[in-house]
């Protein structure tokens, strides 16, 4: 079969393409876009791509057209595919058909933390020897590709609640069907199709509604919008867990009292079930685990072998990634782009570094940020870090610098790249640390900066 990918330069729509290509098929696909990492990776799988959304492209004549949720009505290559009676179809639902159709599938929802739970669990899955297959909307370092078709009977996925393509609007995990859900937690994002929580939980709501009698929903019992779900209606066993103390059933981590959580006791009630030693930092990250462990032993991996999985684990890409440390400056790449993220990720570092001075640099990218609809909890997501930047770019016409008024002289606006780096390496000094927050790439941000710190 010739499968014909629009907006392959997606994460998601990438992995599709290498799963799609992993079963046999031949892929082709075309982006607005097409530039490294994706292309060089899709590139090495044989993939043929287009740059741009020109109707010539349907001349292949693909025995199905797969279209991303980056795709509207009016584009030119949308209309010409309606007109050609060649068949369509969105990427959540040709991953439903084509692969996930008689596994067993464990997928992980949330407003925060989908992708690195996702990678800590298919990663425990692939140390008990399990075999798992994935798609995860980042790159995990155990494996070093989004998306691999294992040759188990698991499937672990991203399961994403935006909308599914211009013509189903549902989110994206309804067609997914696990027998395994993690909902790790919710809050209002994605305010460009969901208007409030509430609208987020009727969709979270027809996910629960899938998940079958002898599956388990492993839910975050210190997230009340995520036991509002539950309370909707669930018809299968629900495994709880929390970042705290949170009753004698639920789950939880602990830590020592000021840690970095680098180091944690995994506990059930008052009882110490384990003890975890592992790279990754901050009480979100913990949390992360604890649910990937629950989510594994449902799959039938005992929790000593999933803590040993927790020990190995190497991280994600653009989660507190470290991109290089020039002059005693440590520069940190994270995707963080929702007020709450920002200001885990801000906790974590400032466990881990205790005083020295963390500048944070954040670009508000995601359509939720350019609607401006955190604006009033910007600052307070900021507050620990000692010197503050913002890139307002040129799709964000809310008053950015007005939303960090409360954090004084510690706070800046730039509104062009250069000039921040600019302005950055002039401030810096050896011992710093520099945490860059974004859902994109941000300029190329990183590389230069590092390169101007070398030049200092």
């Amino acid at each position: 079969m010739h499968v014909h990918i629009l907006g392959i330069c997606g994460t998601f729509m990438g992995g599709i393409a290498a799963l799609a290509r992993a079963t046999g098929h031949r892929v082709t696909g075309s982006d607005q876009n097409v530039y490294p990492p994706m292309s060089d990776q899709l590139a090495a799988l044989g993939i043929e791509l287009i740059e741009g959304y020109d109707p010539k492209q349907l001349q292949l004549r693909p025995d199905v057209v797969v279209v991303g949720n980056v795709m509207s009505r009016g584009n030119a290559l949308v209309e010409a595919l309606l007109e050609s009676g060649i068949p369509y179809t969105s990427g959540p639902e040709w991953l439903a058909r084509h692969v996930l159709a008689g596994r067993w599938t464990l997928a992980v929802a949330g407003t925060h933390g989908k992708t690195t739970t996702s990678s800590i669990l298919a990663w425990i899955l692939e140390h008990a020897g399990l075999d798992p297959g994935f798609l995860i909307g980042g790159v995990p370092g155990n494996f070093n590709v989004t998306a691999r078709l294992g040759g188990g009977q698991h499937f672990v996925v991203e399961a994403d609640e935006y909308d599914t393509a211009f013509f189903d609007k549902r989110a994206k995990f309804v067609h997914y069907r696990p027998r395994t859900a993690v909902l790790n937690n919710l809050e209002h994002d994605h305010a460009d199709i969901y208007p409030d929580v509430a609208a987020i939980q009727w969709q979270f709501h027809q996910l629960m509604r899938m998940v079958p009698r002898n599956g388990a929903v492993v839910a975050n019992a210190g997230d009340a919008n995520v036991m509002r779900v539950i309370d909707m209606g669930c018809w299968t066993p629900v495994q709880r867990f929390a970042g705290t103390v949170s009753g004698d059933t639920a789950w939880y981590a602990a830590a020592p009292p000021g840690g970095d959580y680098s180091e944690f006791m995994l506990m059930e009630g008052n009882q110490r079930i384990a003890d975890v030693q592992w790279q990754m930092l901050g009480r979100h990250n913990a949390e992360n685990a604890l649910a990937a462990v629950l989510a594994a032993r449902h799959a039938g991996v005992p929790i000593e072998t999933a803590v040993a999985a927790l020990k190995e684990f190497s991280g994600v890409r653009r989660r507190l990634e470290v991109r290089g440390v020039v002059n005693g400056v440590t520069v940190y790449d994270d995707f963080a782009h929702h007020p709450t993220a920002i200001d885990v990720t801000i906790d974590a570092l400032r466990r881990r570094i205790g005083s020295s001075r963390l500048v944070a640099v954040l670009e508000p990218r995601s359509n939720t940020m350019k609607l401006g609809t955190h604006r009033d909890a910007m600052a307070k997501s900021l507050e620990r870090a000692d010197r503050v930047w913002l890139y307002q770019g040129p799709n964000v016409s809310w008053d950015v610098a007005g939303s960090v008024a409360s954090l004084g002289e510690r706070a800046a606006v730039a509104k062009d790249i250069d000039q921040l780096v600019a302005a950055l390496a002039t401030t810096l000094s050896a011992g710093d640390h520099v945490l860059i927050m974004s859902n994109g790439g941000f300029g190329g941000i990183h590389k230069k900066l590092l390169e101007r710190l070398a030049k200092k």
